[in-house]
């Protein structure tokens, strides 16, 4: 059973969480980011940061993920209260 570190609740099942896709900077105001954003999105193979929302308590943060191995690698608020037990 895959499991999710959830920086305020801890460790719980990966079925409680939504992925929301990985973290960018987007400038909404440059039209050819945004195309690049939604169109022409990179698929590397490493650590990706990406956002998760843990359902049951609506709490959203963020998660460093290697997307070959698919481990977690640690996951925080995003305002820095950093949890490292992933």
């Amino acid at each position: 059973m895959k499991q999710l570190t959830c920086p305020l609740n801890g460790l719980r099942d990966i079925s409680e969480f939504q992925y929301l896709g990985p973290k960018r900077c987007t400038d909404s105001e440059n039209a050819e980011t945004v195309v690049r954003h939604v169109f022409f999105h990179e698929n590397s193979i490493g650590p990706m940061v990406e956002w998760w929302r843990h359902r049951p308590t609506n709490t959203v943060f963020l998660a460093e993920r290697h997307t070959e191995t698919d481990q977690i690698i640690r996951t925080w608020l995003p305002e820095g209260l950093e949890d490292t037990h992933a």
